[in-house]
């Protein structure tokens, strides 16, 4: 880091002044862009997208939470910041239940197919595609250097960690909008994407408010990583692959339910600061 200059503090940088909302501004722009560019030859022929050029918009996307992260932390605390980031990101000892945590999204994800196959339809039968995870480990060490490595940490007060889990994790679910017609396995979803983008946005608020929990604990950006690997491994895996769109988005919103079902419990038993220990 030691190549690096410092950079001047100066009052009147809008980037320093509004930290969040450059972070924001910038992943939207930088992400936004990028799938776009992908999209671009396409679209400009008056194309529909081809499953593949939407799959390869989410690579393009990734730049945006990870450069923006690096970046403004650079800009904003120097290189102190970077070298603290990049601590968080390393292996720490932590607690066996912190990692047990990596669990949860792949039991409810069983959980609800499952019940749904016993007693819906037999559509709903889990997928074993195992190599799936390799979709997860992109996306969750880029993603993670700024949702949770730069943005989480300067959100809100340490008296209320929910309100600003649930804000990111709003701004989150919309930073997937233009790949959402690829997300999933019933692709493209037509005239029930609004409501596969509504389930989906319902699950995603809830896992990013359980991330929250686990970083207020840890300040682990390597176990915010972690989980949102399981998140994403765990969809591509198990998601049925002969689901209709319909189908598709409500078995998201069951699973969305569970999760917000696991933030009320977390939050009962450790209030809005989100403290295992109970302080501030």
């Amino acid at each position: 880091m030691s190549a690096l200059p410092e950079i001047p503090r100066k009052r009147e940088s809008i980037l320093v002044q509004h930290p969040i909302a450059s972070y924001f501004a910038l992943t939207f722009t930088i992400s936004w862009l990028g799938a776009l560019a992908v999209a671009a030859p396409h679209l400009i022929r008056h194309e529909p997208l081809p499953k593949m050029t939407g799959i390869l918009m989410f690579p393009a996307m990734l730049l945006g939470p990870s450069i923006a992260g690096i970046f403004l932390t650079w800009i904003v605390d120097g290189r102190s910041g970077l070298r603290d980031l990049f601590s968080r990101m390393s292996l720490a000892r932590l607690p066996g239940r912190s990692y047990a945590m990596l669990l949860v999204p792949p039991v409810l994800i069983l959980s609800v197919l499952l019940f749904l196959q016993a007693f819906i339809s037999p559509v709903y039968v889990p997928n074993r595609f195992l190599i799936g995870v390799l979709f997860g480990l992109p996306a969750g060490f880029l993603e993670e250097i700024g949702w949770m490595g730069y943005a989480f940490p300067k959100m809100g007060s340490p008296n209320n960690r929910l309100a600003p889990g649930i804000v990111l994790g709003l701004f989150w679910a919309l930073w997937h909008l233009p790949v959402i017609n690829f997300l999933g396995t019933a692709t493209p979803h037509g005239a029930y994407w609004l409501h596969f983008f509504a389930a989906f946005a319902v699950a995603m608020t809830a896992m990013r408010v359980l991330i929250s929990w686990m970083y207020t604990n840890t300040r682990s950006v390597l176990l915010a990583q972690l989980m949102h690997v399981s998140s994403t491994g765990s969809l591509v895996i198990f998601s049925p692959p002969r689901v209709t769109a319909l189908q598709e988005a409500l078995w998201y919103l069951l699973y969305g339910t569970l999760l917000w079902l696991a933030v009320a419990l977390v939050v009962r038993t450790y209030g809005k600061h989100l403290k295992i220990d109970g302080s501030a």
